[in-house]
């Protein structure tokens, strides 16, 4: 028998693929419709800070969606850069990848071989993840997004709104996720232990201390199956 009733599951940089690939490709167009000296990583970096300006007030009656978002700091990026480029255009790009990601192949022998519940926690709106779940042929007990709880993790609202749903108490749950702010902070303040993914060899800053740390889904599969 596992040890947990249920698994929380982040969805994008755990199960399928991140869009690094493709904020790259737009940061890169950017860069290139600018007459200002700049660097792919810097138009990176000023889109992320205009974004989690963006992310960490909306919540409440201040919720706007992750769609919303994006679009409104791409559109300040441009801004800021004097870039010919168009927000809503390039923002698309971004959105079609959040509709038909790839599956990491560890991925695919994790949720095959897991027979505790799968519940999906996403900061990605309903539709999209809706899309890239159906794209992949996946199927999940449950799904929380953003959207239903109108608040994004790292704060605590989505994994209550799971927990109250499953009548399930913090310690019956192990949630699985990439982002050490939003899964491994977030799922800890909530009281719930969490598996940190690391598929890319990251240093792990000193402060964050996650109950398991994994390369691969595959390892967690003695702990759920």
């Amino acid at each position: 028998m596992s040890m947990y009733k249920a698994v929380f599951l982040d969805f994008y940089g755990t199960l399928v693929h991140e869009d690094d690939v493709f904020v790259e490709e737009i940061c890169h167009r950017i860069m290139t419709s600018t007459s200002l000296q700049t660097t792919i990583r810097d138009i990176g970096n000023y889109w992320w800070n205009a974004f989690s300006q963006n992310f960490q007030s909306s919540y409440g009656d201040n919720f706007k969606t992750q769609r919303e978002i994006e679009i409104c700091s791409l559109a300040d990026t441009i801004a800021f850069y004097k870039s010919s480029e168009n927000p809503r255009e390039l923002s698309e790009i971004l959105f079609k990848h959040w509709q038909c990601p790839q599956l990491f192949e560890d991925a695919k022998t994790f949720l095959e071989r897991i027979r505790t519940p799968k519940i999906i926690l996403s900061n990605i709106d309903r539709h999209d993840i809706q899309s890239a779940i159906h794209h992949n042929g996946l199927s999940f007990e449950n799904m929380i997004t953003s959207e239903d709880v109108k608040s994004y993790k790292p704060r605590p609202e989505m994994f209550q709104k799971a927990l109250m749903t499953y009548n399930l108490h913090p310690s019956e749950v192990l949630h699985v996720g990439d982002s050490l702010t939003s899964d491994v902070a977030g799922a800890q303040r909530a009281g719930i232990k969490v598996a940190w993914i690391n598929r890319s060899n990251k240093v792990l800053p000193q402060n964050v201390i996650p109950d398991y740390i994994v390369k691969s889904l595959e390892e967690l599969i003695p702990l759920l199956a």
